[in-house]
């Protein structure tokens, strides 16, 4: 059996449609990602990056950014070295956190080291977050409560994404998780 030849890949910038595309760019993505330091990101990059791995960015993504980056600062983690475990609350309309914990902290569904239970967490949450530094062992545990959710979602509804990413960056600790 004769397999066609693939199409060239759109370079115009715009979504890749091509078959066999989404793999590549994927490919590329982890290649950068593994290129650079997770710390030297800019606002500007990290949101062009959640974009180009979610479809759009949202205050959700940048949520993931940082509890990411906060633990892997707290744990003195190098980039790759933590596995992640989110479990998403009842009233939590997708599991967008997953997308920013995967670009800050660099785990990934493949490597199986970023996973999305099954079960969900409390009514009361939005979500858990549990990030364990693979050599080490230790670990951190992030309650986003659902109280939360209204802030999210406002900033979704009323800034633009590169404010999205300053709004959840700024926003006191304690107010998006515990």
């Amino acid at each position: 059996m004769r397999l066609n030849k693939p199409a060239p890949l759109d370079r115009s910038g715009d979504a890749i449609t091509q078959p066999g595309c989404a793999l590549r760019t994927v490919m590329m993505l982890a290649l950068l990602l593994l290129a650079r330091p997770v710390a030297a990101e800019t606002p500007e990059q990290w949101v062009a990056l959640g974009e180009r791995i979610h479809g759009g960015f949202g205050s959700y993504i940048a949520l993931g950014l940082r509890i990411g980056l906060d633990a892997a600062d707290q744990l003195g983690a190098e980039p790759g070295q933590l596995e992640v475990l989110l479990i998403d609350g009842p009233g939590s309309p997708c599991p967008c956190l997953a997308d920013g914990l995967m670009l800050s902290t660099r785990a990934s569904p493949g490597r199986g080291t970023l996973r999305v239970a099954s079960e969900k967490a409390a009514a009361d949450e939005f979500g858990v977050v549990v990030v364990r530094d693979r050599s080490s062992g230790e670990g951190l545990r992030y309650v986003v409560p659902m109280r939360a959710r209204a802030k999210l979602d406002e900033w979704n509804r009323t800034l633009a994404p590169l404010a999205r990413y300053h709004a959840t960056m700024s926003e006191p600790e304690e107010v998006l998780f515990l």
